[in-house]
């Protein structure tokens, strides 16, 4: 009797439920529906694919665009040069980006103060905010490269990575620090109530209750914002520093060909559509915590 037990017990356990006729017919229904929607949205890409290459290739220029942009010799040329040059955009976005997170916090936090105390410093925090927010990137790396060295102040660099880094932090930091504020307003007011509450000073509630809460809801848009800085990061040429669009643009020159454009644009494309891919993963799956009622 035990054992006849003990076999019933490590048995599968069999509800005796068998889906229904209906519901096999619905599922097989919507699997053919699947299939039948992804068979038309191939086709029609490979029909739209195949028209736009007999359009551009069937065009009178073709021959000389294909020899002045998309020369196999010249982009295998090119591709060293660019690569040693996409080690400096690298570098930039990484410790730009660092200093830029840090910033741009320390700047919504400030902006976010409460008391008439603080008063002149959310000023000048929203002026600063707003200016760098209207300034065009290329206006204020150009004033920033070419500006500061007409100075000639003694002791401040001029070298054109760390000025063309400094405008990028200087523009990026007003964007995310007002990502990083509407994260915090966005946060209920009965947690900072809560907080206090439980015996919690103002700075000990902004660091363990809101800025957790809020850093979590604005990651995506930050994601955003730092694939944007990695495409920027190629407009520090300007100041002459050799990234990839200055490699680019030296073998340009040389050549009066323009394949290491398409190159180091390539190149850019091939870094941003992971990290885009990522951010939206990130999206989605905030979204998804969202509509289920969990933490974002």
């Amino acid at each position: 009797m035990t054992t006849q037990l003990s076999k019933d017990a490590a048995a599968p356990s069999d509800d005796g439920y068998r889906p229904s006729a209906r519901r096999l017919a619905r599922e097989a229904y919507r699997r053919s529906r699947t299939r039948r929607s992804v068979a038309i949205a191939a086709g029609s890409t490979l029909v739209t694919a195949v028209a736009l290459a007999l359009l551009i290739v069937g065009s009178p220029g073709w021959q000389r665009t294909r020899e002045t942009f998309f020369s196999v010799e010249y982009a295998r040329r090119a591709l060293p040069s660019i690569l040693d040059g996409l080690w400096l955009n690298l570098r930039l976005m990484a410790v730009c980006g660092a200093v830029i997170l840090v910033l741009g916090m320390v700047l919504a936090v400030a902006r976010t103060l409460r008391g008439p105390v603080f008063f002149p410093l959310r000023l000048l925090v929203t002026a600063y905010v707003d200016f760098f927010r209207g300034l065009p990137l290329i206006i204020c790396l150009l004033m920033i490269v070419t500006g500061v060295p007409a100075l000639r102040l003694a002791g401040v660099t001029t070298d054109p990575v760390l000025l063309g880094g400094t405008a990028l932090v200087l523009t990026y930091s007003a964007y995310v620090a007002e990502v990083f504020r509407a994260g915090i307003e966005t946060v209920h007011p009965s947690q900072r109530a809560a907080a206090r509450s439980l015996g919690l000073t103002s700075a000990q509630t902004m660091r363990h209750v809101v800025l957790p809460q809020a850093v979590r809801r604005v990651v995506p848009p930050l994601l955003n914002d730092l694939v944007s800085l990695q495409k920027d990061t190629g407009l520090v040429s300007i100041g002459g520093a050799v990234d990839a669009v200055a490699a680019a643009k030296i073998q340009t020159s040389e050549t009066f060909n323009y394949t290491a454009y398409v190159v180091a644009g390539l190149v850019f494309v091939a870094l941003t559509i992971p990290m885009t891919r990522f951010t939206d993963w990130v999206t989605a799956r905030a979204n998804l915590r969202q509509s289920q009622g969990g933490a974002v």
